[in-house]
């Protein structure tokens, strides 16, 4: 084999990345376990908050050491291979920065009744309608308003210098949606600044491209009332003054020796460590880290030094990140805190610093303030305009413009800080404390110091934070409790085992030595996959799982490709050598095509998918790429390695009874097409029928509205509940089992239009008052302490109407899209139209079939909610279809090139039959493992199981029924002159 030392190296680097970056995991898996003993009392009961505080007060200490590199927790955290959501619990929110007060505010809130008449119908029509706010907001203007421009009423003051009353409405409006979209970069800045007080919880924060929306992940979190109002309050901009270190480095000093006499103090003679030949200070220090260690339960060794000599900057205070935990303790309490002045408090800049030798560094400021409150010489309101700009030297600056009332103020604050600093702070944090050069009398200022480009913009969009407030609200929100995370676990591990198990047992009974090759590839597919992930900072979700599962399945099918072609060779009498190499030559072009197709549906479902489907896509891909590169190379290593005898080596590819197996088949399958059209016409014409008449099943993620999974200690009847919660929502719920018979889904649209705060609790509150009423049982909010007699709300989702029609708008945008993409790539490798138009007819026909069992299904009462799963699971069996069909394709274009004297159809049939094996292989592989997703994936996965199984099952009908006969009867013409050819050529 050419390049043998080439995929060596690759592996054995491949293999090195995904240890070193799966060692994170390992190691923040046993902090975990460490800090659960520490908040475990004798009882076995574990102080979650006593955990949670352990964690906090390590996450910037040094927990794991490679190769002489520290790393601190926070570090382990961020590279570890995390769990998402669904797999440990947690709170999913997708915010809308609200449009209407950015226009408002523009406008400064006048009081015209035909202005505030327009903007209440655009929130109205908002409600129910995926066009932009602005664009409903001037429909409704140009109805109130007949002939009259957007100038009379936003060419104000504030507004001097970019719009006046001769600008067009088009240009009020590209301003009012560029405001609108630098509002939405501002929410995201400072909603990214505030989730990373959670530490531990490893958030996840992103625009969803296109759109007003953030999506925030924040895995573990235990108050989401507390999360609900961090993310939604409106942020505070103020303007301090700053004190120098001359002000109040006593103060300081006095914390520090008050400090270390108390530490002293508090240490007996027994306690006191060995100081024999130590300095003084060093004597000290040790002292000091004893009592760290003592509160750190890791014992981890703590550098003291900065608690005893503050490193101290031009201008004040600057730390290592890694004691900012400890500095805090220090500082929170009391007894220290005392000798700071009444008119300081301490803030700590926003972003650290980079130092020579490579820590990090933050300034902790110290802000002027009036004894007794808290308001600021000036808050962000005054400021009317902030942009990025270039100051003399062409460095990046800040242009900053104040309203009159603000210039006064600014006027006087800089007057009387010459020389001095003034602290931009926002929401207690401060992102810039530049130099006052000279007074400011007019309210124009340039903020310049060493910024980026990128830092200059950021920060003109946090000034501008003061002066148009753009509230967020929650429009699409989904709690997931512990126990609820924890079950899932436990069904994702059960899944993967059991599914690897099952296959690597068939495998080897059917393809001997050959089969623990495949399995030895197997192996390292699923090892890469998860080392990848841990490289990419991804986290593994449900989805994520469910395309690990499926990946196993399906990365057979390239070896099974293979074998199934060495078997037909060695059956022609090739000696082993050759029948190997002519094995693999002959499987690369229908394995390459096949992994391009899936590879394209993954691209499709991440780049327009939302949510789990993003985890599902990134798995896929990965699995592709890791099956392509392991089946097909590592093998071809390990085999050259086995049969290094030559054409006696031992080694062989098939047990003795599936030696010749589905080898001789000589079935005639274009001729049954004209049934096989019949029939899958009558089973999607009945299941089309049904969800005609019926309706589909959709879930909340498709129709809007809230649900809640409700765990009882015992079983309860879902239709006894329905009927009793029917008054309390006006008849607009549902209720169903969900995996067991003590666990309830309940879902409402109850209220669906309102994303308030208000809505969301009386929504819940019913919920919880009307499952009382019914069963008699009270709420307890601990799902794992349920006792008789009890229920509690273990997960919970909730989705706006927009958000739902954005939603099923990318599902129909992804599926038309991964057919256009497979049709081109079809074309393009097969070169004829008839090849790509019935790819695409059986892949139609496929996704209809689905949809029709689906359908049927829940005629027979086995209901499955179609929701965003649901459509990753049709992309799947689209990918996984095509993968069959073009396996089919390959071998006819092989075929017709060596065709000879055989008629066309013969041609069709020949490929059918020669595939047939490797068909029905690779179906039956891959469908163990969805059955045991079926089986074992627990609720979450039923529908995206249910989808898998009927499509896998007549994605290989299709190939052989569907695809290759719509080719042929496309193709008729070819077949008939070819036809008319013979004959003429006979008459002759």
């Amino acid at each position: 084999m050419q390049n043998k030392g080439v995929i060596v190296f690759l592996t054995v680097i491949i293999t090195a990345l995904c240890l070193y970056y799966l060692s994170f995991t390992f190691v923040s898996n046993g902090v975990q376990q460490k800090a659960t003993a520490y908040a475990t009392d004798a009882s076995g009961n574990i102080d979650f908050a006593k955990r949670r505080a352990f964690l906090d007060s390590i996450w910037r200490q040094p927990v794991y050491n490679f190769l002489g590199a520290d790393y601190t927790y926070q570090e382990v955290k961020e590279t570890e291979l995390g769990l998402g959501l669904d797999l440990q619990g947690g709170m999913h929110v997708t915010l809308e920065v609200s449009p209407v007060e950015i226009v408002k505010g523009i406008a400064g809130n006048p009081k015209d009744e035909a202005f505030n008449k327009s903007v209440d119908e655009a929130r109205e029509e908002a409600k129910t309608s995926n066009a932009r706010f602005v664009d409903l907001f001037y429909s409704a203007w140009q109805r109130n308003n007949a002939g009259k421009n957007l100038s009379s009423i936003f060419a104000t003051a504030a507004n001097r210098g970019r719009i006046s009353l001769e600008s067009s409405d088009s240009e009020i409006l590209d301003l009012i949606n560029t405001e609108v979209e630098n509002a939405i970069d501002r929410s995201f800045n400072i909603l990214r600044t505030r989730i990373d007080r959670f530490g531990t919880s490893q958030p996840n924060i992103q625009r969803i491209a296109g759109s007003g929306r953030i999506q925030i992940e924040l895995p573990g979190v235990d108050n989401q009332e507390r999360v609900r109002n961090l993310l939604q309050g409106v942020a505070k901009l103020q303007f301090w003054e700053v004190l120098e270190l001359n002000e109040y480095g006593g103060a300081i000093e006095a914390i520090n020796s008050t400090w270390v006499a108390d530490q002293k103090s508090s240490t007996t003679p027994a306690e006191t460590p060995s100081t024999e030949g130590l300095s003084e200070e060093d004597s000290l220090k040790n002292v000091l880290e004893k009592q760290l260690q003592e509160l750190d339960p890791m014992n981890q060794s703590t550098d003291v030094s900065p608690l005893i000599n503050l490193i101290k900057a031009n201008y004040g205070l600057v730390y290592d990140v890694r004691d900012t935990t400890a500095i805090n303790r220090i500082l929170k309490n009391e007894r220290y805190a005392s000798f700071l002045p009444r008119d300081l408090k301490l803030l700590w800049g926003v972003k650290p610093t980079k130092a020579e030798d490579g820590s990090e560094l933050l300034e902790l400021y110290a802000i002027k303030t009036t004894r007794g409150t808290d308001q600021a010489p000036l808050e962000g309101d005054v400021v009317t305009d902030a942009r990025q700009t270039l100051d003399q030297t062409s460095r990046p600056a800040v242009s900053m413009q104040m309203n009159a009332e603000g210039a006064r103020k600014w006027r006087k604050l800089t007057s009387e800080n010459i020389g001095r600093r003034i602290a931009v702070v926002l929401d207690d944090y401060v992102y810039t404390a530049p130099v006052v050069n000279g007074e400011i009398p007019n309210g124009q200022s340039e903020i310049s110091g060493n910024f980026t480009l990128l830092e200059a913009q950021d920060l003109a969009n946090i000034l501008k934070s003061g002066s148009l407030p753009a509230p967020t609200q929650i429009v699409e929100e989904s709690i997931i409790g512990p126990t609820l995370g924890k079950e899932a676990q436990s069904q994702g591990i059960i899944s993967m085992v059991a599914g690897l198990v099952l296959v690597v047992l068939f495998m080897i009974a059917y393809y001997s030595k050959g089969g623990l090759v495949a399995i030895a590839a197997l192996v390292f597919n699923v090892f890469f996959i998860l080392g990848i992930l841990a490289q990419l900072g991804a986290a593994l979700t449900l989805p994520g799982i469910a395309g690990i599962v499926l990946t196993i399945g399906m990365s057979i099918d390239a070896n099974v490709l293979i074998f199934e072609r060495i078997k037909e060779e060695l059956r022609n009498g090739t000696g082993l050598m050759a029948a190997i190499s002519t094995g693999y030559s002959k499987a690369f072009s229908a394995i390459l095509d096949g992994n391009v197709t899936t590879f394209l549906t993954g691209a499709i479902l991440y780049a327009l998918g939302q949510g789990p489907i993003k985890g599902f896509a990134i798995v896929l891909m990965i699995g592709i790429a890791c099956s392509f590169f392991s089946s097909v190379f590592i093998t071809r290593v390990i085999i050259t390695w086995m049969s290094k005898k030559g054409d006696k080596s031992s080694i062989n590819f098939s047990a003795p009874f599936a030696k010749n197996a589905l080898s001789s088949l000589n079935i005639d399958f274009l001729s049954k097409r004209k049934v096989a059209y019949l029939i899958s016409s009558s089973i999607i014409v009945i299941g089309l029928a049904i969800a005609a008449i019926s309706g589909l099943k959709f879930g909340v993620d498709f129709t809007g509205g809230r649900s809640y999974i409700v765990a009882f200690d015992t079983p309860v009847v879902p239709s006894e509940l329905k009927v009793g919660l029917d008054s309390e929502f006006d008849g607009s719920v549902e209720v169903k089992t969900y995996g067991a018979n003590n666990i309830l889904k309940v879902t409402t649209s109850y209220l669906i239009n309102e994303d308030d705060d208000a809505s969301n609790k009386e929504v819940e509150t019913k919920v919880k008052e009307g499952i009382a009423k019914v069963t008699g049982f009270s709420y307890i909010e601990n799902a794992e302490q349920i006792g008789a007699n009890q229920f509690s709300i273990t997960g919970s989702s909730k989705v706006g109407a927009t958000v739902a029609d954005d939603i099923k708008a990318s599902s129909a945008e992804a599926m038309i899209a991964a057919l256009i993409a497979i049709f081109l790539y079809i074309l393009i490798r097969f070169r004829k139209w008839q090849f790509s138009l019935g790819s695409i007819v059986a892949l139609v026909h496929d996704t209809l079939f689905v949809i029709a069992a689906f359908a049927i299904a829940s005629a027979l009462g086995a209901t499955f909610e179609i929701d965003q799963v649901f459509i990753a699971a049709i992309l799947t069996v689209i990918g996984y279809s095509i993968n069959d069909t073009v396996i089919v394709f390959d071998r006819i274009r092989e075929n017709i090139e060596n065709r000879g004297t055989n008629k066309l159809v013969k041609v069709f049939n020949d490929a059918v039959n020669q595939t047939l094996g490797r068909t029905l292989i690779t179906s039956f592989t891959t469908l163990i493992v969805v059955i045991v997703l079926l089986i074992f994936g627990g609720e979450v996965l039923r529908g995206f199981s249910f989808a898998l199984f009927v499509g896998i099952t007549v994605g290989t009908y299709s190939s052989i029924y569907i695809a290759t006969p719509i080719v042929v009867d496309l193709m008729k013409k070819e077949i008939e002159n070819e036809q008319a050819a013979k004959e003429t050529k006979k008459t002759a």
